[in-house]
């Protein structure tokens, strides 16, 4: 899938499963702007696998338009992790597992990779505090920037993005609540991944779910996908009409269910 399709896709169903575990009082009492830290995080975390599709950086051309989020400091950690994807294949691949010349959709779209980030993550702000909602909002509110407004952030250019995500991480740091960690972001993280490579997953090229298991024949990184005649085509109408009509209508129903909780919850409301 495309970038804005990922990010989008992250957003409904961040928003979708947050009303849903609100309705059935899993979770309760989150404000709204930590609602929409959470929204951002997860549309952010579902590119961030996508940042193994690199360009190249002297020219700043090429790769993913997730790569171009914060120029060329954002294009050269693209390249790096490229690089160390495609490193990592060719060191562990097995006799049967084709070569390649690049690390996309190799190392960064796995369970493992996209569920360690989430726990990273988590256990990067449950030990920092709010200095570490900074660089995760930072650097998720740029990804999600990139992906849900793509034409914008496209005219805008990436000082703009920085500019508009450096503000977002520090009022998030400054209105969030008293000084713990926050690690709900990591769940955001992980979730956002898992998303990305659902929606890789219904793509004919699908991704390595399950690497390092073995899956046999030889191979170690079998891609994981649905069959052509039900594959979804990557920028064609299904993708870019009728999936984001969808992932919009879940996000609004879901935005709407949480205001209608919100504001019941606030004037004592009951039904």
């Amino acid at each position: 899938m495309m970038g804005p399709s990922h990010a989008l896709s992250g957003a409904a169903a961040w928003l979708a499963g947050t009303w849903a575990l609100e309705a059935t009082g899993v979770i309760n009492g989150q404000t709204p702007l930590e609602i929409a830290v959470g929204t951002a995080v997860c549309a952010g975390g579902a590119l961030l696998p996508d940042l193994d599709l690199s360009g190249r950086v002297t020219t700043g051309q090429g790769g993913a338009t997730v790569a171009h989020t914060f120029g060329r400091p954002s294009m050269f950690l693209a390249e790096v992790i490229e690089k160390f994807s495609l490193g990592v294949y060719d060191v562990v691949k097995l006799r049967h597992d084709p070569h390649r010349h690049n690390g996309h959709r190799t190392l960064t779209h796995t369970l493992l990779f996209n569920i360690g980030v989430g726990v990273g993550t988590w256990q990067l702000a449950l030990h920092f505090g709010k200095w570490a909602v900074i660089g995760i909002m930072f650097l998720m509110t740029g990804l999600a920037l990139r992906g849900l407004f793509d034409k914008w952030a496209a005219r805008a250019g990436w000082v703009i993005v920085t500019l508009v995500s450096g503000y977002c991480a520090f009022f998030t740091y400054d209105h969030l609540h008293g000084d713990r960690g926050y690690p709900l972001l990591g769940v955001a993280v992980g979730v956002g991944g898992l998303i990305h490579l659902a929606g890789d997953v219904v793509t004919s090229h699908g991704c390595p779910l399950f690497w390092p298991i073995p899956t046999g024949g030889g191979r170690l990184w079998r891609n994981i996908g649905v069959p052509d005649a039900m594959a979804v085509e990557v920028g064609g109408t299904v993708e870019t009409v009728v999936l984001r009509i969808v992932f919009t209508v879940i996000a609004l129903l879901g935005a709407a269910g949480l205001s209608a909780s919100y504001l019941m919850d606030r004037f004592n409301i009951q039904w």
